[in-house]
């Protein structure tokens, strides 16, 4: 049952999303399309209002010593706001999961039995510093058929409140309810406290942001929640590693955006191939401003770096630092992310086709990758348009989740009389 000791007033927003859920798994594909590009058109309409509201939430950052990384999340600008936007119309051409087949058989007794995707029903997320998240996930909830009741915390409460203001217009104008997609911002930390304990009102709960919130929401929640971990991401150069390809994919996994979970944050070295390919590789990450957590053999080989200790292996650090460490060879880079991999992605530099195939069946995250940069773990580039998360777990959902992961089963069952003997 509901949570009776849960405010009235937050309650009523609850009770309001369970029945623009109702209707939300009722309402054609065409008419969700409409929706999602009213507001995307919307959001561009309103680009001046949200830009201000974000610089005042910036401001706000800035003058309580925000980290620059966590600017970097909450910053929109109209490049960020028009790829949003974007994202939003490629959710319009991607197929609706809702009533997809699963699987189906007809029994010997003639009994026909369809297993077929339906909406969670009400998806509550909690987030902090990334108003990006308000617009996906309420697009992704809208076209899987769901309601989204959205925490994006105080950081960013003035953009999101403009952005979810934004988009219950767009749904008004579409025909939909205006509920389906809510913040509870207003209600501060208690109400994402009680986001948590809210069992029988919302289906599934979503985590996004620092370690210690995902860690504090999977403790707490009696909502069942899937698990969105920290980015703790490893490149292995191997022995055959070519040279150029390792500087351009640790560079660009690196530099490229730093602030996110799909960045590089350590990188590991085969030995033989360290004097070859560490000078070349750390020059380039000391030139784009980056600080080398080193180990003493990586020291040894590029000293412009600072020593590592035993918590550079473990830190997610979402700025311009790496941390370098020379392992003897794949055996020792395996047990090296085994140790400190937050299972979220990996990656080797390899033109050894037996140490690919072994490094992708033997680490255990949620993507694992060959020759490639890890900045390829999202959504977007996976062709889901956006991305409600990246789901490190391994129930339910793993890896950049899109439309089918917001979505459950049920069994269709039909017959002609049929009573069991």
């Amino acid at each position: 049952m509901p949570d009776t000791a849960l405010a009235p007033s937050f309650t009523d927003k609850l009770s309001s999303a369970r029945d623009a859920a109702r209707v939300l798994a009722t309402v054609t594909t065409k008419q969700k399309n409409v929706a999602l590009e009213t507001i995307a058109d919307s959001v561009m309409r309103n680009e001046r209002r949200i830009l201000e509201a974000n610089a005042l939430d910036l401001a706000n950052g800035r003058e309580n010593g925000m980290a620059e990384g966590l600017q970097d999340r909450l910053t929109l600008d109209e490049k960020r706001l028009a790829a949003l936007a974007r994202a939003t119309l490629e959710i319009v051409a991607l197929p609706d999961p809702v009533g997809d087949v699963v699987r189906g058989s007809t029994l010997e007794n003639g009994l026909q039995l369809t297993q077929v995707r339906v909406p969670f029903g009400v998806v509550g997320a909690i987030y902090e510093a990334r108003p990006n998240v308000t617009i996906d996930i309420a697009a992704l909830a809208l076209k899987s058929g769901n309601a989204a009741v959205l925490r994006g915390g105080s950081a960013a409460e003035n953009t999101n409140r403009v952005l979810v203001e934004v988009i219950q217009s767009a749904l008004v104008e579409a025909g939909l309810p205006a509920e389906a997609v809510q913040t509870i911002d207003e209600f501060g930390r208690e109400g994402a406290k009680q986001l948590m304990q809210a069992r029988g009102f919302v289906d599934v709960l979503i985590p996004r942001g620092s370690a210690q919130l995902i860690n504090s929401v999977v403790a707490e929640s009696t909502v069942p929640v899937i698990e969105t971990g920290a980015g703790v991401v490893h490149v292995f150069l191997d022995e055959s590693a070519d040279e150029s390809m390792a500087v351009e994919i640790v560079s660009n996994a690196k530099v490229q955006r730093p602030s996110v979970c799909n960045a590089l944050e350590t990188l590991l070295v085969h030995e033989a191939s360290a004097p070859r390919l560490l000078p070349g590789v750390l020059s380039r990450l000391r030139e784009q401003g980056v600080t080398l957590h080193a180990d003493e053999r990586a020291r040894a080989i590029f000293p412009d770096s600072v020593p590592a200790t035993e918590e550079d292996w473990s830190t997610e650090y979402m700025t311009l630092d790496l941390a370098v460490r020379v392992v003897a060879d794949l055996d020792e880079a395996l047990d090296h992310i085994r140790a400190y991999s937050t299972h979220h992605t990996e990656s080797i530099i390899t033109n050894d086709l037996a140490k690919a195939d072994r490094f992708l069946a033997e680490v255990d995250s949620a993507v694992v990758m060959v020759n490639a940069s890890t900045r390829f773990t999202d959504g977007g580039e996976f062709g889901f348009g956006a991305e409600v998360g990246i789901s490190t777990q391994k129930l339910h959902a793993r890896g950049p989740m899109g439309l089918p992961e917001l979505t459950s089963t049920k069994w269709v069952v039909r017959g002609a009389g049929h009573t069991r003997g």
